[in-house]
């Protein structure tokens, strides 16, 4: 049986994270053979591909850079005729492929479907955060003026990934760049209903304000910068 849609999840050191993303991904509310788990892992140093193999169809050494490559590494392997991505230190609700597959089928026009953020550790403040990242989503879809997409929720049609040759291997801003890339062969689409539970421990570890100054700096000097980097951090 050919799978639905085929979710590629990049690791790094990923050893305290992976096993509670895929059980989620394990947990789904549609049939286990109707989709494909692919992790794309950055030649970690501690046993992220030991416990991945049980619980992933595939499990891989990525060969391309950056986080966006890894994603373009699973998407080249993959045989649904959706993509969907997340990250290793997400947990996904029980509905969320049932969701992506159902948002595709209604309306064939999307090429690429996004949804929001809910954190994973507990406390006020990163509800509070994260509510705001989820205004100025909205805020740019309906406006039409940036598609904030995040590559921890987010699907696209397997021919349209495929046409706009995916990711490009920067550091930050990838996805957002992806986005306007989509939107010229077809609909992107917010689905505020489709969420995902998003660890904020580069947030804890490095503070709120440093971790978004960093992500701006860099996206801001077009995705690559030498002062700062987002690709493979080492989180305690």
């Amino acid at each position: 049986m050919t799978p639905k849609i085929s979710v590629v999840v990049p690791t790094f050191n990923e050893e305290q994270n992976i096993v509670n993303c895929l059980e989620s991904l394990q947990k789904q509310t549609i049939p286990r053979d109707s989709y494909e788990i692919i992790v794309v892992d950055g030649n970690s140093k501690d046993r992220t591909r030991e416990f991945a193999e049980p619980l992933a169809d595939i499990v891989m050494i990525q060969t391309s850079k950056k986080v966006g490559g890894a994603r373009n590494d699973g998407a080249a392997v993959s045989s649904a005729d959706i993509i969907a991505t997340t990250d290793a230190d997400c947990v996904l609700p029980e509905d969320w492929l049932e969701k992506i597959i159902r948002s595709f089928e209604k309306d064939g026009r999307i090429v690429q479907l996004y949804g929001t953020v809910l954190p994973l550790e507990p406390g006020i403040k990163f509800r509070f955060y994260l509510a705001l990242a989820n205004i100025f989503s909205r805020i740019g879809y309906y406006t039409h003026t940036l598609y904030y997409t995040l590559g921890c929720n987010t699907a696209f049609t397997r021919s349209a990934y495929m046409q706009t040759g995916g990711y490009k291997c920067i550091d930050a801003g990838d996805d957002l760049e992806i986005a306007q890339r989509m939107r010229k062969i077809g609909k992107v689409k917010l689905n505020s209903k489709l969420w995902v539970k998003f660890s904020m421990r580069r947030y804890v570890q490095f503070g709120t304000l440093k971790s978004l100054y960093v992500w701006l700096y860099i996206v801001f000097k077009g995705g690559d910068s030498d002062k700062y980097s987002y690709a493979q951090r080492e989180y305690k």
